[in-house]
């Protein structure tokens, strides 16, 4: 089965001794070895058949350029580290880059990356989903061409819940109807302090019809959808149903405690179905999915979006043809590629109603030459989920305003919902007005 990954990382990190060295090191590796074309060198997160994605692009290409993959740093702030440091020094051996969809904003306002024109831009935004593309554009330019996403949906036992909640409210008395019957009844989400805990509480905004910052990212909003937000997390966290160890939960966390039979509902990525596949393989008819919890209405759940974006560098010598690399990259077939055997969802639409297998002149097999279905049988879920997602507060300051979310909602169960929102109207503005990069 292929492992759905969440993609997404932590808050920034501040160790950074001896990184001004590797970089160094990895810009002269990087720099030679080019024969018979240009050597176009793309930084993108470690993706373990993504080799056999650049190869078929240089093959593509027919030697008029060689796609050379530079694997970053696992983590998500190792890898902005890296990037950061070089593109501010005008590294000319960065030609395509991998950002997480959190990262356009800083990035383009920097001068970091070329803007996306012309034909270039018309394939790059062809067919691809609406939630997607915004995490490309910035300040109504597209910057990135998106290559893979991910959503959280909701997930459950049906020997449990044979009917899934639709919204917090209901997911919270169906649970206390759980627990007062002896059943497993605890919610199961990211709780821990970090960027897990902060997509959490976007997602509740969002589906409450809420923002925190305002449609430019200029101000900080914070209304009545996200204190309503922050009322059910408190809800949530002191009522009894959750984990005890919530406080100290990630994504991979949550996913064991379902797996162990702990809880009734878990709020995840879809990595958590191939796991399940793998590890619980004669249960796994019972595992079943539904969409992200709405507040009030059953239809207002909107999940909060991760992914890559491809995005071509500034200072790249060999712009034209890094934008033709990027796009042969995060074409539609190396999607589908991408998606079945690196568990990567896609952004491309037409790619999730794809029923061929990957290889199509041979019948499909789930272990052996796999489809969409196969691999997703939630595919139309995601896809649904995909067009009307929310994102991240779009801002420059991202980075900054995640430490600060993820340090004030931390433990959920101490929030006051007013007093909260007052902290963190205050902390975002301080965190809006620094406009540096953090290192």
């Amino acid at each position: 089965m292929g492992k759905v990954r969440a993609r997404r990382g932590r808050s920034p990190s501040r160790a950074v001794a001896l990184l001004g060295a590797s970089v160094v090191g990895a810009g002269a590796l990087t720099a030679c070895g080019s024969e018979g074309g240009k050597q176009i060198n793309v930084y993108y997160a470690p993706e373990d058949n993504f080799q056999t994605v650049v190869d078929r692009c240089n093959e593509q290409a027919d030697g008029r350029y060689r796609i050379v993959y530079n694997k970053l740093p696992r983590d998500a702030d190792g890898q902005r580290e890296q990037m950061v440091r070089r593109l501010a020094a005008e590294d000319k051996t960065m030609d395509v880059l991998g950002l997480d969809v959190t990262w356009v904003p800083e990035f383009a306002e920097a001068g970091w990356v070329e803007e996306w024109t012309g034909a270039d831009k018309a394939e790059a935004e062809r067919d691809v989903l609406t939630g997607p593309l915004e995490t490309a554009i910035w300040d109504g330019k597209l910057y990135a061409a998106p290559k893979n996403t991910n959503v959280r949906l909701l997930w459950y036992d049906d020997r449990i819940t044979p009917q899934p909640p639709r919204t917090w409210g209901e997911m919270m008395e169906m649970s206390r109807r759980l627990k007062e019957q002896g059943k497993p009844y605890q919610i199961l989400f990211t709780g821990a302090q970090y960027e897990g805990l902060v997509v959490t509480y976007n997602s509740i905004v969002e589906s409450a019809g809420g923002r925190i910052l305002s449609e430019d990212g200029q101000s900080v909003v914070l209304d009545d959808g996200a204190v309503r937000a922050l009322e059910i997390l408190r809800e949530v966290t002191t009522s009894g149903l959750t984990d005890p160890s919530l406080t100290n939960q990630e994504e991979d966390q949550v996913r064991l405690a379902f797996q162990q039979g702990n809880g009734a509902f878990e709020l995840n990525w879809p990595f958590v179905y191939a796991a399940y596949a793998s590890e619980k393989p004669d249960e796994l008819r019972h595992f079943k999915w539904a969409p992200y919890p709405g507040v009030g209405s059953p239809d207002s759940g909107r999940t909060t979006i991760g992914g890559y974006n491809l995005a071509v560098s500034s200072a790249s010598p060999h712009k034209q043809e890094a934008f033709e690399a990027a796009l042969c990259l995060r074409s539609a077939e190396n999607q589908k590629f991408s998606a079945l055997k690196d568990g990567v969802p896609p952004t491309i639409e037409s790619v999730y109603n794809d029923p061929t297998p990957l290889d199509p002149t041979k019948p499909a097999d789930p272990e052996n030459n796999p489809s969409m279905a196969t691999e997703y049988p939630m595919k139309d879920t995601i896809r649904d989920e995909l067009k009307d997602a929310a994102v991240r507060p779009l801002t420059p300051a991202y980075q900054n305003l995640s430490t600060v979310m993820a340090k004030v909602l931390s433990p959920p169960s101490a929030i006051d919902p007013q007093r909260t929102a007052e902290r963190l109207r205050q902390e975002l503005t301080d965190a809006l007005d620094s406009k540096g990069v953090i290192p």
